[in-house]
């Protein structure tokens, strides 16, 4: 198990404490954080993402059973395991423990094998519980999209279909325009949706490898929006680029062009019929960073926080009730993470969107052409 990436928490109102058990942790790479009393251990969990809490009984103020009962009060902190590590060994305080919420006990004085022993096992049924859950929740999500998503689209061909059938020889030409065109939206809406899905089950079954190289992205953007021609003319969108003609990139072309397609579609979908879209890169010291900005509907804070996870729904209709199933984001987070990067977005309601995600920087260890300039 690599523990470089799991962190701990240790709360002791003890210094001496604290540091007995950090010398026991940290030559397994775990990494340590500490509190001295159950307010400021409280209040790191809110800013820190821990695997685990080593936790002591008799604090002053509020003693480690008040600390575990408030923290498995708050649904974020359901799955984060508690080990009491105290000097009270009685049965009524183990029963308290237990009932508010730890998944251990370990007496002091301790021993440092057993302690490691039980840190790595609850770290790892942490990890196991939490991939379980996502694989559950990927499952749902399929056939969620698969059960409601994909009937809408059909029942619209069916019924223009049918239309088309009975007025063919009665209606104007005004009128079989129209369902034309409705026809084609339904259409057009089923291969969205349908291209989604199976993006996203290569995703899932590892099946799309990752092929980087170098490539120009001011032609990468360029060829995705006139893809995406007719949703900007139909819509009366202005798309704005800030990007050197000249800038290259050390990327996957299928799935840089997948990314930029969905955050460019994600951006029309919610700007207003006259609206604008930027589409902005710079490169920085550490990477490339590409920016989709629109002046929208926008998002408050918790919709924002359900946008990139299979087990929210976080799909919403556009402002000309376009509809999704929020998969693109979705897949646009598992690329980027290929690639290193990270993606994240800024939001405020009535005012716009701007999603912005991160590339490698290019260098010349990318290319021999490039070293031998």
């Amino acid at each position: 198990m690599n523990n470089n990436k799991h962190k701990i928490l240790i709360v002791d109102d003890l210094p001496k404490n604290i540091q007995v058990v950090a010398n026991t942790l940290q030559p397994s790479g775990y990494a340590i954080s500490y509190a001295q009393n159950g307010e400021n251990a409280i209040d790191l969990c809110y800013k820190n993402d821990f695997d685990l809490i080593l936790l002591d009984i008799m604090m002053p103020g509020m003693d480690g059973i008040e600390v575990c009962r408030r923290l498995k009060a708050e649904p974020q902190f359901k799955n984060l395991p508690i080990i009491f590590l105290t000097a009270k060994n009685d049965i009524d305080s183990i029963t308290q423990a237990f009932e508010a919420g730890g998944v251990d006990y370990v007496s002091k004085p301790f021993k440092g094998a057993e302690l490691s022993a039980r840190v790595k096992t609850h770290v790892t049924l942490k990890k196991q519980k939490e991939s379980l859950q996502e694989l559950n929740a990927t499952k749902d999500k399929f056939f969620s999209i698969i059960a409601h998503d994909l009937k809408s689209p059909f029942t619209g061909l069916l019924g223009f279909s049918e239309l088309l059938i009975e007025e063919s020889d009665t209606a104007s030409p005004e009128a079989l325009k129209q369902y034309y065109q409705l026809l084609y939206k339904s259409a057009k809406q089923g291969y969205d949706l349908l291209t989604s899905l199976l993006e996203w089950s290569l995703t899932q079954s590892n099946s799309i490898k990752f092929l980087p190289d170098i490539h120009n992205l001011y032609e990468i953007v360029r060829e995705i929006i006139n893809l995406l021609s007719n949703n900007i003319r139909e819509k009366n969108i202005n798309v704005h680029f800030d990007i050197d003609k000249s800038l290259m990139v050390y990327a996957d072309t299928n799935m840089l062009k997948t990314i930029m397609r969905n955050l460019i579609s994600n951006a029309l979908k919610f700007t207003h019929p006259g609206g604008e879209i930027f589409i902005r890169a710079k490169t920085t010291d550490e990477h490339l960073r590409i920016e989709v900005q629109d002046n929208g509907v926008g998002m408050n804070e918790k919709t924002k926080n359900k946008l990139f996870r299979v087990d929210e729904n976080s799909s919403r209709k556009g402002t000309n009730n376009e509809t999704g199933t929020g998969l693109g984001l979705i897949i646009c987070k598992e690329f980027i993470q290929q690639h290193n990067g990270e993606i994240w977005v800024e939001s405020e309601i009535n005012k716009g969107s701007s999603f912005f995600f991160t590339l490698p920087k290019l260098t010349k260890s990318h290319s021999p052409l490039i070293a031998m300039q």
